[in-house]
This record gives structure tokens, C-alpha cells and sequence, in this order.
């Protein structure tokens, strides 16, 4: 019998679940949020209380009844296909475990309520099946259940895999779950960012171990070295890619407009042509010839031959006669006249000569030094206006490019030249340059190496002659002063003021009453009397000369009071500088550089360039007084000099030479040489007269009397010159000389005649050469004989020598 159709709907009955249930759904929750799902369930277990009647009617349905095919009103109720097996396969897709009461199950993110329908199916089935959904063997389910490390069950879900119809279907892989981060905050840590299961994405080899790697294997193709920001991983590009790469790299990129696909252009026409078979033009006739020009043609021959055309016919010589005109013969009644007196023809152009050919011999080819020296100079003066070049034949020369300008030139000098004859006068150039005597005229003169004074350790900076000439005082390098014999070359006085000071300058005291020394070394000037080569006469004299000057100080001191300071100090030297004759010592403030005496011998001066106002000091021997008569100096001084007979001091800066009037305290006149650098200075005897030596290799002969300019400059030198002395003795012999640091002394004479109306005569006569160039000097002084020819030179190598 068919079981009615209930008429109203039936509502499942909630049964208690066993723990096996209730630790599923902890395990399957993991935040234990079942408050919700509790109150729901309570509520509706109370609901199916209330209705006990209606469980028992659930209860006495059977299987056979649900079987029979009738429908049922209620959706809650489950289908046919609600059996055990149905079950089973929802505790496989379970994806959170059920509540309480064991009917919550989660599915896919679904909620369902399912009751058992069958008495038949007791809890223990539903442990059996929830034992083979966790079972690992079960390949249907999403989980796997493990122990943990305190021996508890846990629930391990496999990731999900989105179906077809999934919104994520089409996104790509994500390899990388840090978002926007930076991968710059993981510079500090092995890895750079998590994956889905939450497990670190290790960073990539780097450094050597990633220089080990590629060296170890083959890179692949699209390799390109570059990193992907968002992975760290090497960045793979395919071929199309790099080849884009490479055309922006080598800006090979086409710009706006570009078309990848243009027409193609038929540069050969696809029609077939026949060629014939002869190139021959076409034949006349095949010409057609227009019709209207035949009938132009006809018009005109018919015209020819009614005579209305005339051909053309050459007018005769009557006809072309006109009376009317009148014609005037200029030079019809012409007679030949003669020349004017003073007429003179045009010169004739030379003919062409051999450089003028178009093919000239090879002597007159110029070659590439001299073709090179034409191109540099300028027009006015070259030679010629062209240059010689050789043509394989006439017709390969080109237009001459000066031809206009030539003509236009030939016709000025015929116009502008002065047409009068003129003498031409036969003189000789040699005639025009004075007359020199000849050196053999000149003699006596030094020639050759007669002495040498070898002693000094290092240079020699000076030498002087005694004025009786019998001594040689050369001083140097080595701190010392060295009297020699002068004509057996042997030392017979020496002394030594510095240890760490070169001894710059020695000068004799000009006079024979008195034989005393003087020598510069450091800031200090000492006077030497030599013991050993002085009579007792001399050495009288000569203490005499040197102590008046203590007591004229100590009386100028009582009587009056000094109120300027002295930069100089006049003071005894030591004690064992006394008994080796030095008596007197002199203080300044810089070293001195030059030292030049008055003929008298009373007065000297100094030059130290390295000190300002008091550069140039004027000393007084007697009175033992120092005076600095330039209060600021135009230029740096080198050298000074007094007037062999009048009170004119002579100052020499680095270019110029100023003479002063020491008596009147004014100056008289600036010399201008035009030396870059003034070295020496030297008056000569008479006065009227001065000779300059300078670094920049020129000897300058200086005219008083005649222009501020040089009267000669000689330059004989290839370096600097270091000294220039005229002969003491000049009228008798008239020499100077000159050294430099070539190493060479070169002699001259330097006639000087006293009534100024004669200029004067200077010859060149010998160049000496003995010293040897070290450290690139070579003579750094010389000085003569007070009455001989003789020279004495001090060398950079340590000798002195004395030329005869």
C-alpha cells in the first residue's frame, strides 16, 4: 500500500554528536567562532522538542516508504540520493568541521544541515567516515591528518586548485605575496617575500657563488643579465624582445609615422617587351610629313617664283659711298719728327732665361726647403714672382695667375718713373766698412795660459790683483781667502772667515801707501792686513789706516749725540781672526753682493740687494760711518762704481744705469741700455766712457757724452756674461775684457781718444778658453794687471788662471 502525501512539512530532528564530532569541528574551526552556530542550534533543538509528535511519525517512516516514489512537500527533507553513500561524500569535501551538534559542515564555503534520514546509520558510521575522509590514502580528500609536535591531531589542507569558471582563472601565477614592498626592505634577510602557503621564497644566488654558476654551465638563450624587480629572479626575454632592446640601444627605433609595410614599388615593369632585332633609326619613308606644312611650304616656293622674294645679294663699294658724309684724315700730312732732347725710351723687359721655361733643366727646380722658404716669405721679399716648374708638355701649362697684376705694375713704373739719366756709380760694399786693424797690429794682448791657482774647494766667486802686481786674492765656496804669488802660482797667505758662507767678493785698497784686503763673506766685510807679505813700513801704514777711524768715533760720539740708527756696525773680529791679520769688521744687514772703491781709497761701496732702503751703502774708512744715501730704490740693485776723477757715482739696476752727483745730491742722467739683466758694470779710466755686462749675453759700450744708448753692443757669448774689467793702465794699454758662462774670456780693444772727436775703435782679438762648464757656469770673474796685458779669470771648477 503507497504511504499518503503528508500534507504538512517535517522538520529534522537534532541528535547529540559523539566527541569524535565535537573535536572535528575544533580542529576544522580554527578560531573557535561556533557562538553563532551554537545559539542557532540550541534554538532549534528546543523547536523539535516542542514537536515531539512529529518525531515519532519520522520515526515510524521507513526506508521502503522514502523508496516508494512519493514527493514531499518540505525542502529540508533530503532526496533519495541522502543515503550512506551521500554522506561519505560530503565528510570527504568537508571544509570546516561540524558544531555542536554535529550537522554544520562546511563545504566550499557553503552551509548545510544534514540529518540523517536512516535509522540504519548509527554515530559509529559517521567516526568510520570521518577516519577515511582523514585517511591519507583517500586521494578525494582536501586534507591530510597529522600529528603535531604535543601529539595533537591537525587538519593539513591542500592548496586550491580554481576551476575553469574561477575570477582567477586567467590572472598569472603569482610568484611573489609582498605586494608593493620594496624588495629593498629584504636586503637584510636570506629570503624576499612568502609564497600562498606561507613558506619563504629564498633569494637568488648572487656575488661569486652566482659568478661559480654561470661559469659552470651555458647561458641560455634570451639571457640577458638583468634581475626582475618584483622576483629577484634573471629576467628571460625572447628573441623578439631583445631585438627590440637592441634597436633602442642604437637608436635604430622608428619614429612617428613609420609604416613596417609599405608598398612595394615596381622598380622593373612586369609587361613584356619585344626588342627588334637592329638598332637602326628609322628609315625616311616612314616619316609622314605634316599637311599644313606642305601648304606652307608651297605658299613660299610660289612666292620665289612670281619674284616676290629675292634671294640676298651683297651690296656693291659705290653704293655704299654717301656723299653726304665728310671724312677727315688726321694723319694724312703726318711728317716724321725727331726725338726730344731728353727723351728715353722705355726699358726693354729682359728676355725669358731658363726658369722662365716651361720645362726647365733640373738645377732650376726649386726643392721642398726652398720652395717651403718662398711660401714663407713675404712678396716684396721674393726673388721672383714665381716659382720654377717643370710641364711634360706646353699645352699642360696653366694661365699665369699674376699676368694682370704684372701689366697693371709695368705700365705705373712707366708712367710714374722719372725719365733722367743718371751716372751709375761703381762702389765697392767692402769700402763702405771702416777700416779695423789687424790683431797682430793690436799686439800686446793675453793669448795663452800661463799660471794656474789651484787650491779652493768648490767655485771660485772672485779674484783681485794687488796694485803693486805681485799678489792674486781669490776667495770661493769653500769660505776661504787665498793670497797666491802671482807669478809662481804658489799660496803664501790664507784665512778662513765662514765655515757655511761662500766668500763673495775680495778687493785690494786702491793705493801702494798701505797693502790691505778686503773681503765679503755672509753679511760681514773684513779688512785684512797680510803680516807675512807686508814690510814694517806697510804694516804701520796700513794698522793706521784702519784704527783712525775708532777714535774719530769715539770723538763724534761725546761731542755729539747720534740719533739715527746705524744699520751697520764697525767692530773688532774675533781674536783668532786678529792674529791671521784681519783688523777691522764691518756688520750689515744683508749680504753684500759688490763692493766697488774710490780711486783715493778712502770710500767704498756696497750693493745687497737683498735688503730695501739700505741696499746701496756708502762707507768712509777714516771716519768708520756708514751712509745710505737712497732712501727708495727704482729697481733692484746689482752693481756700483765711482767716476775716476769727478763726484759722480754710478748706480746700475736690473735695466737701466743711473749717474748721480754725489756733491750736488741730484741726478744727472738714465742710461738706457735695453738689457733684460744687468750682471757688471766698469768705468773706464778716463771717465767718458762705461762698459755693461748682462745675463742676456750682450756687452754694452756706453758713450757719455754722445747718447743715453748703447754706442755698440757686441754679443760674442752663447750664456750669460758674468763680469767686465777695462785695463787700469788704458792709455798705454788699451784692453778690456769680458767672461761668461760658456767658459771662454774674450779679449778687445777699446781705443778712447781724450779731445772727443773721434769715436771709439773696438776690435775683437782673442777668445780664451781653459775653464771647464760645472753646474752651467763657467768664468765668474776676472781683473787685470795694474800695469801688463795679463788677465787673471776665477773659474766654477775650482781654478784661477792667469793669461800673459
Amino acid at each position: 500500500m503507497a504511504i499518503p502525501t503528508l500534507s504538512r512539512k517535517r522538520k529534522l530532528v537534532t541528535r547529540k554528536s559523539p566527541s569524535l564530532e565535537e573535536d572535528l569541528l575544533v580542529a576544522a574551526v580554527p578560531d573557535g567562532r561556533l557562538d553563532g552556530f551554537s545559539e542557532e542550534e540550541d534554538s532549534n533543538a528546543e523547536e523539535s522538542v516542542g514537536e515531539s509528535d512529529l518525531e515519532d511519525e519520522d520515526d515510524e517512516i521507513s526506508g521502503e516508504e522514502l523508496d516508494s516514489g512519493d514527493e514531499l512537500d518540505s525542502d529540508e527533507i533530503p532526496s533519495e540520493d541522502d543515503d550512506e553513500d551521500g554522506i561519505r561524500k560530503q565528510l570527504r569535501n568537508l571544509k570546516t568541521s561540524n558544531g555542536s551538534n554535529g550537522d554544520l559542515v562546511h563545504t566550499n564555503g557553503d552551509r548545510r544541515r544534514v540529518r540523517s534520514t536512516s535509522p540504519s546509520l548509527p554515530s559509529v558510521s559517521v567516526e568510520r567516515e570521518l577516519e577515511r575522509a582523514g585517511s591519507p590514502e583517500d586521494d578525494s580528500a582536501n586534507y591530510t591528518i597529522e600529528k603535531d609536535a604535543n601529539g595533537n591531531t591537525r587538519y593539513v589542507y591542500r592548496p586550491i586548485d580554481p576551476v575553469y569558471d574561477s575570477d582567477d582563472s586567467d590572472a598569472p601565477a603569482t610568484t611573489n605575496t609582498i605586494g608593493d614592498i620594496p624588495l629593498s626592505f629584504y636586503e637584510a634577510y636570506p629570503h624576499i617575500g612568502y609564497d600562498i602557503n606561507g613558506k619563504r621564497i629564498m633569494r637568488p644566488a648572487k656575488g661569486e657563488a652566482l659568478d661559480a654558476l654561470l661559469d659552470s654551465i651555458d647561458l641560455p638563450k634570451g639571457w640577458t643579465g638583468l634581475t626582475d624587480p618584483a622576483t629577484g629572479k634573471p629576467l628571460q626575454l625572447n628573441r623578439e624582445e631583445l631585438e627590440v632592446l637592441r634597436k633602442l640601444t642604437r637608436n635604430e627605433a622608428p619614429g612617428d609615422g613609420y609604416d613596417p609595410y609599405p608598398d612595394m614599388v615596381e622598380w622593373f615593369t612586369s609587361k613584356t617587351e619585344i626588342m627588334p632585332l637592329s638598332a637602326a633609326p628609322e628609315p625616311k619613308r616612314r616619316f609622314i610629313p605634316s599637311k599644313h606644312e606642305a601648304k606652307r611650304v608651297m605658299k613660299i616656293v610660289r612666292a620665289i617664283r612670281e619674284g616676290r622674294i629675292l634671294p640676298y645679294k651683297a651690296p656693291s663699294e659705290e653704293e655704299q659711298e654717301d656723299l653726304d658724309v665728310i671724312n677727315y684724315d688726321l694723319w694724312a700730312n703726318e711728317a716724321p719728327r725727331p726725338d726730344h732732347p731728353m727723351n728715353i725710351p722705355a726699358p726693354k723687359l729682359p728676355p725669358p732665361g731658363y726658369a722662365e721655361s716651361y720645362h726647365p733643366p733640373p738645377e732650376y727646380l726649386p726643392d721642398q726647403i726652398e720652395k717651403q722658404a718662398w711660401e714663407d716669405a713675404e712678396e716684396e721679399d721674393r726673388d721672383k714672382d714665381f716659382l720654377p716648374t717643370d710641364h711634360t708638355a706646353l699645352r699642360k701649362v696653366p694661365g699665369y695667375a699674376r699676368f694682370i697684376k704684372d701689366r697693371f705694375e709695368r705700365c705705373l713704373d712707366l708712367y710714374l718713373a722719372p725719365r733722367v739719366r743718371r751716372s751709375k756709380l761703381n762702389i765697392d760694399p767692402e769700402s763702405l766698412l771702416p777700416k779695423l786693424p789687424s790683431p797682430d797690429e793690436l799686439r800686446p794682448f793675453p793669448t795663452v795660459c800661463a799660471t794656474q791657482y789651484v787650491g779652493h774647494k768648490g767655485r771660485v766667486r772672485t779674484v783681485s790683483v794687488s796694485p803693486c802686481g805681485r799678489y792674486l786674492a781669490s776667495g770661493g765656496d769653500d769660505g776661504t781667502v787665498r793670497v797666491w804669488a802671482l807669478f809662481t802660482g804658489r799660496q803664501v797667505w790664507s784665512c778662513k772667515f765662514s765655515s757655511d758662507e761662500a766668500v763673495n767678493i775680495v778687493r785690494w785698497r786702491p793705493g801702494r801707501d798701505a797693502l790691505i784686503l778686503t773681503a765679503c763673506a755672509g753679511d760681514s766685510v773684513y779688512f785684512v792686513v797680510p803680516l807675512s807679505l807686508c814690510d814694517p813700513n806697510h804694516e804701520v801704514a796700513s794698522r793706521a789706516v784702519l784704527d783712525d777711524g775708532f777714535g774719530y768715533a769715539t770723538t763724534s760720539s761725546t761731542t755729539t749725540p747720534t740719533t739715527k740708527p746705524t744699520s751697520s756696525k764697525w767692530t773688532r773680529p774675533t781674536q783668532k781672526l786678529q792674529d791671521a791679520g784681519v783688523l777691522l769688521q764691518i756688520t750689515l744687514n744683508a749680504p753684500p753682493k759688490s763692493l766697488s772703491y774710490h780711486r783715493r781709497g778712502d770710500y767704498f761701496s756696497t750693493v745687497s740687494p737683498a735688503s730695501t732702503s739700505t741696499a746701496v751703502s756708502i762707507h768712509t774708512l777714516s771716519k768708520h760711518l756708514t751712509q745710505h744715501p737712497f732712501r727708495r730704490l727704482r729697481g733692484l740693485a746689482q752693481t756700483t762704481s765711482f767716476h775716476p776723477s769727478k763726484a759722480l757715482f754710478f748706480l746700475a739696476t736690473r735695466q737701466s744705469v743711473r749717474v748721480y752727483d754725489l756733491q750736488a745730491q741730484n741726478l744727472v742722467k738714465t742710461l738706457q741700455p735695453g738689457a733684460k739683466w744687468i750682471s757688471s758694470l766698469d768705468v773706464h779710466p778716463l771717465g767718458d766712457n762705461l762698459l755693461l755686462g748682462s745675463y742676456d749675453r750682450r756687452l754694452l759700450w756706453h758713450d757719455l757724452d754722445l747718447s743715453l744708448t748703447p754706442y755698440k753692443t757686441l754679443r760674442y757669448h752663447s750664456k750669460a756674461i758674468r763680469a767686465v774689467k777695462f785695463h787700469p793702465n788704458s792709455g798705454a794699454v788699451p784692453l778690456f775684457a769680458d767672461c761668461s758662462d760658456d767658459g771662454s774670456v774674450q779679449i778687445f780693444h777699446g781705443k778712447v781718444v781724450g779731445d772727443g772727436m773721434e769715436n771709439a775703435t773696438i776690435v775683437p782679438l782673442k777668445v780664451l778658453k781653459g775653464h771647464r762648464v760645472t753646474a752651467g757656469l763657467g768664468v765668474l770673474d776676472l781683473d787685470w794687471h795694474p800695469k801688463e796685458p795679463w788677465c787673471v779669470s776665477a773659474g766654477a771648477d775650482g781654478r784661477c788662471r792667469l793669461w800673459c
